[in-house]
């Protein structure tokens, strides 16, 4: 379906342009990508954290304009409710927007102490004791989800929108060298082959612009 457009910011920098974008895939709608040019200051600001914006990202498809990124999931949700985009039974259904609600409004410290950064590399990373209580909670998600609906997706055999709340995790924990083992690095890795991640990612790495900020040498 064509006639959709997903404003975003940074591929390389901006986790909830790429939940938006897999949220976009899920369904299965053709979107066309317009990204805000790196330099604008609202954009910036939002991606060093300093201050959240309804610029990015946005998707607009048949007259709605929805930015906010666990809104357009929801509509997405309600407009293809034939896409598996959640699980169709109540529990897990009710389960699955739990998690994705606790990505959207929680997990300020490991966000502040991991901001996405797709092509870097920080080899043996410390990461301070704030965010290693998100990270514990981030793994407790994830195994529960695996152990109770068998993988190897959180909530099955089939990616949905939980998966790609979680995505960008996935991204930080490569970045920042956090060690995993068992079902958590499987997790992970089956994640970063998901094809959209792939092709997001390759994206990313080709992506010009970079914030000095988020490149420094930690």
């Amino acid at each position: 379906m064509a006639g959709a457009k997903l404003t975003i910011s940074s591929r390389n920098y901006s986790s909830w342009s790429l939940r938006a974008w897999l949220f976009c895939q899920l369904a299965e709608l053709d979107v066309e990508v317009e990204s805000v040019p790196i330099d604008d200051a609202n954009n910036r600001a939002e991606l060093l954290l300093l201050s959240p914006t309804v610029m990015t990202p946005r998707l607009d498809h048949n007259g709605a304009s929805i930015w906010d990124t666990f809104a357009i999931a929801e509509y997405l949700e309600e407009e293809f409710p034939n896409k598996g985009l959640l699980p169709l039974d109540k529990r897990p259904r009710s389960h699955a927007r739990s998690i994705m609600g606790e990505m959207h409004g929680g997990f300020y410290n490991m966000r502040s102490a991991l901001p996405m950064n797709i092509r870097a590399r920080y080899p043996g990373f410390r990461v301070f004791t704030g965010a290693k209580g998100d990270i514990r909670r981030v793994l407790t998600i994830w195994g529960e989800c695996l152990d109770q609906y068998g993988g190897p997706f959180l909530f099955g055999k089939t990616p949905t929108l939980a998966d790609a709340m979680y995505a960008p995790v996935c991204s930080r924990f490569v970045t920042y060298d956090v060690p995993l083992d068992g079902k958590a690095a499987d997790y992970r890795d089956r994640i970063l082959d998901w094809k959209p991640m792939k092709a997001w990612i390759q994206d990313a790495k080709a992506e010009p612009v970079e914030i000095e900020e988020l490149d420094i040498e930690f």
